[in-house]
């Protein structure tokens, strides 16, 4: 799949910006607050109809603006599918084929992305909430099923810690209610937690071949689910539900305590290990960031194992991060079967054969042009 032509309006620093793209490499060049990453934001955002820089919607519109909107016309299989979001200061609305999509899972999917970016680097290192996000966005790509459940656990996880809240001021003492949202909270989380195995199972085997090849046959990768209740691949559900409902039991006074659910997928973890040794703890930067490229390589692959096209790829300022070695790998790996887009602030010292025979456009105060075309 590929975009084939955006439009943007009132996004970010850009006013009004209509831009056709090419199937293959697109290299956007500009010095920093120019509108690179604002447009590789916009493009991430018509795809997955939430920022992965902001969690406040109102931030990507343009100045003194009441919306924001991106379209997009996709190249899927040779058919051409319109995309549109628009996003106000009251909620968003996302069109498919020209038509509203009564919910945003129904949308999401449609069209593919891989970000990386320099924060992705943080994946191995960062904090548990940047792993567990990358988990749920990259499932909910492949599984609208799963990004609904996700939606629903959230909403009845809120309830229950609202209800915690009141029974640790005493406000009410029935027990009840809290064992509803319990159940309601189990169910929702053994149907996250199963799909999270089986998606790690498929993206370990994978990444464990990638990291293999850009460690030269050194390194193993390994990646671990560490759920915060015991709870493990290759259970089946009644064994996942029994230790669920055996620790909410058992935390139940501990949580009424603190007014906040404890345990649960929202508590979960990803673990890395190289060689058996925890990459996070112990991995020198190098083996950290040869994780990170090693999983976001696989994410790309396995797209493409579940929807049977690769999906589009954002290389935000990333290869100014990576060695020469790393980055020859990247660029490699993508070259003649992914429509990639790049930004940098030069491609100087970058030799390579994919960026030699890339589109190359401009970027300056939120105006992209391709030097070669006419585009305004």
């Amino acid at each position: 799949m590929y975009i084939k032509k955006l439009n943007i309006k009132h996004f970010r620093n850009y006013n009004e910006l209509s831009i056709t793209f090419d199937n293959k490499v697109n290299v956007i060049i500009g010095e920093n607050a120019q509108g690179k990453t604002n447009m590789m934001e916009a493009i991430y955002v018509l795809a997955m109809a939430k920022s992965h820089r902001t969690a406040n919607d109102k931030e990507l519109i343009h100045w003194d603006e009441d919306y924001a909107k991106i379209e997009g016309w996709l190249e899927k299989r040779n058919n051409t599918l319109p995309l549109e979001l628009v996003i106000t200061k009251k909620g968003k609305k996302a069109k498919l084929n020209h038509l509203e999509q009564s919910k945003l899972s129904q949308y999401i999917g449609n069209m593919n992305v891989v970000m990386f970016a320099p924060e992705d680097l943080n994946l191995v290192k960062g904090s548990p909430t940047v792993r567990r996000r990358f988990i749920d966005m990259e499932i909910g790509q492949v599984s609208p099923v799963y990004l609904h459940n996700v939606s629903l656990y959230n909403k009845v996880l809120h309830q229950r810690n609202q209800y915690l809240k009141i029974l640790q001021r005493k406000q009410q003492t029935d027990l009840n209610l809290l064992d509803i949202y319990t159940e309601q909270l189990i169910d929702l989380a053994v149907k996250i937690v199963t799909k999270r195995f089986e998606f790690l199972h498929l993206l370990q085997d994978w990444a464990k071949s990638i990291h293999s090849s850009i460690s030269r046959g050194l390194e193993e990768l390994e990646i671990r689910y560490k759920s915060s209740i015991e709870v493990s691949d290759g259970d089946d559900l009644s064994k996942m539900i029994n230790e669920y409902k055996e620790k909410y039991e058992r935390v139940k006074e501990r949580e009424i305590e603190r007014g906040v659910t404890l345990f649960g997928p929202h508590r979960d973890d990803l673990l890395f290990f190289v060689n058996s040794r925890d990459v996070q703890a112990f991995g020198s930067q190098g083996q950290q960031r040869t994780t990170a490229l090693s999983v976001k390589l696989a994410e790309i692959e396995l797209i493409k194992s579940e929807i049977g096209e690769y999906p589009i790829l954002l290389l935000d300022d990333v290869l100014s991060e990576l060695d020469d070695y790393r980055q020859s790998h990247l660029l490699s790996t993508i070259q003649g079967k992914v429509q990639t887009f790049v930004t940098t602030t030069s491609i100087d010292g970058i030799h390579h054969d994919t960026l030699k025979n890339a589109n190359i456009y401009r970027v300056s105060k939120g105006q992209l042009e391709n030097p070669s075309e006419s585009n305004e």
